[in-house]
């Protein structure tokens, strides 16, 4: 038996634009907060203040850098979607569909009720790798649900065989 196919996705336009957003941050907060005590302000800053500055930037690269988390795995049976700060897993079965609205910065899994869950690891950014991602996800589905409609059909067939009344059948009636 072959193992099943496995793919992950992850943002990559966003992944860089945080890293050097996040270099940035740490790079000027130290800067500034090397250059607290350098002139005659009035005002009196400690080596603590300078610190302070050089923790609030690394802070502050922290929260940049969590816009590279979101990434997308899937394989035949589920699909599990990290968002920035979110990760949540689903059966093939709970997802009607995989949609990238027109104008929509990424792509989401249409839910029942009119319920839907963002998939940020597939950004309209990064153009081509979200549209074939996008394929990659939409076939993985379309698979799971012939499987699953395979399998209640000859669930049904092994039902009329004995001839009873299976929990399939009592809910299509």
């Amino acid at each position: 038996m072959t193992e099943p196919e496995r793919v992950q996705f992850r943002p990559r336009r966003m992944t860089w634009v945080s890293v050097v957003c996040a270099i940035a941050l740490v790079v000027a907060f130290t800067a500034v907060g090397s250059l607290l005590q350098i002139g005659d302000t009035g005002v009196a800053f400690a080596f603590a203040d300078q610190v302070a500055m050089v923790v609030i930037g690394v802070l502050l690269a922290i929260g940049s850098l969590l816009w590279a988390r979101p990434r997308v795995r899937a394989d035949a049976e589920h699909i599990e979607v990290r968002n920035v700060v979110t990760t949540r897993r689903f059966s093939w079965d709970e997802v009607e569909q995989v949609s990238f609205p027109d104008g929509a910065p990424w792509a989401r899994l249409e839910m029942p009720g009119d319920e839907y869950e963002s998939v940020m690891a597939i950004q309209a950014v990064d153009r081509r790798r979200a549209v074939d991602a996008v394929r990659v996800l939409r076939s993985l589905h379309r698979q799971a649900l012939q499987r699953a409609e395979s399998a209640r059909a000859e669930e049904r067939a092994d039902a009329a065989e004995r001839g009873g009344v299976t929990e399939v059948d009592t809910e299509e009636a």
